[in-house]
């Protein structure tokens, strides 16, 4: 279960962090703040880091089972 949650939340940082690709900025943080280009660098990151790290982990447990 903490692993399912860790994969949303990076999922979800994921796409706020989305201002790479495309015209303008995805989801709502943009409404809420006027974020940096950094910022959205930061978010896109976190979130592939955190994605990946679940997927991983349910990977390797996956495996021990």
């Amino acid at each position: 279960m903490k692993n399912e949650a860790i994969a949303v939340i990076g999922w979800i940082a994921l796409v706020q962090g989305g201002r790479l690709f495309g015209d303008g900025p995805w989801g709502l943080l943009q409404k809420w703040w006027d974020v940096p280009t950094a910022g959205y660098i930061a978010l896109f990151t976190a979130g592939v880091v955190l994605a990946a790290w679940a997927e991983i982990t349910k990977q390797r447990a996956k495996a021990k089972a």
